[in-house]
């Protein structure tokens, strides 16, 4: 009996034990030698490695205004796709749930974005936004509107809402199936009961609908910021970083540097990423958590 039971508990780490080796050997050991990289002045020009300490992070935030402005960059788009995809995807999930028809056709056109790659999708975009010969632009210039005609991807003041635009309208798809599901899953049971007692549709959703999908708008929350902070083929397909420096994000400057050949810089750029992404993750959990025990 005793034999039995030790083996019990023996099997589950036996059988798990390649798994987490793996996971150290593949994910928890290059970044804690990014981490390690950081601190030195490893880059192609030479081949020691001289330990700097804070070097690279005081130029970062302090020394060069430049990187002061990607990482404004991507803490704004983030927030801003983040927004616009849950606003918009949870709109998207409660139209398609409250009996429109041929529901099934919409969410997989809406969701078809999703699967292509953003290479082809910052392709096609490219072309309509076209300053000369672009959709947008001939679409407005022919309706009279040539007011409104602009530069979208050349402009400093449209470059970075353009690329926020159509990161929205390919990922908030993703967000809306996520919100599907949860809707599916609260009982019928409630608003049943909640038009009986005379409730209205706001008061539904404010009431039922938002806080029995808090899980779900958390996870959401969290899939957005982290993909937001860790953005790099849409500015780079789009715009390149461009004009000047106007759209650059962290992901462009890590490339840049290590393109460059400055990779002790870069992998200080990618440990900044990382702690931006691990507190700002950590804080929404444990808002959202608070707000579901509340």
């Amino acid at each position: 009996m005793l034999r039995v039971m030790n083996a019990n508990k023996i099997y589950p780490w036996y059988f798990s034990s390649g798994a987490i080796l793996l996971y150290l050997l593949f994910i928890v050991a290059p970044a804690l030698l990014g981490i390690y990289y950081s601190f030195t002045d490893w880059n192609s020009y030479s081949s020691e490695k001289n330990f700097i300490g804070l070097e690279h992070f005081r130029t970062i935030l302090t020394g060069d205004p430049t990187y002061l402005l990607f990482i404004k960059n991507t803490v704004l788009f983030t927030l801003v796709t983040s927004i616009a995809k849950t606003v918009l995807g949870l709109f998207l999930a409660l139209l398609l749930v409250s009996g429109v028809k041929a529901a099934n056709w919409h969410r997989m056109i809406i969701f078809s974005p999703q699967v292509l790659s953003f290479l082809i999708v910052g392709l096609v975009f490219k072309s309509l936004l076209d300053p000369n010969n672009g959709f947008v632009n001939v679409t407005l210039r022919s309706i009279g509107l040539d007011v409104l005609a602009q530069n979208w991807l050349g402009s400093l003041t449209w470059a970075m809402p353009s690329i926020m635009a159509v990161d929205t309208w390919k990922g908030m798809g993703y967000i809306m199936v996520l919100f599907i599901a949860g809707l599916l899953a609260i009982p019928r049971d409630y608003y049943e009961a909640a038009s009986i007692d005379g409730a209205g549709f706001m008061q539904k959703l404010f009431r039922i609908t938002i806080p029995m999908l808090m899980p779900t708008i958390t996870i959401a929350t969290v899939l957005n910021i982290t993909y937001g902070l860790r953005v790099f083929d849409a500015v780079y397909v789009l715009t390149n970083g461009g004009p000047g420096n106007a759209t650059d994000v962290i992901n462009t400057a890590v490339y840049s540097s290590f393109a460059k050949g400055y990779w002790g810089l870069g992998s200080a750029l990618s440990t900044i990423l990382f702690v931006i992404m691990a507190m700002i993750s950590l804080f929404i959990i444990r808002l959202m958590n608070r707000k579901v025990e509340y």
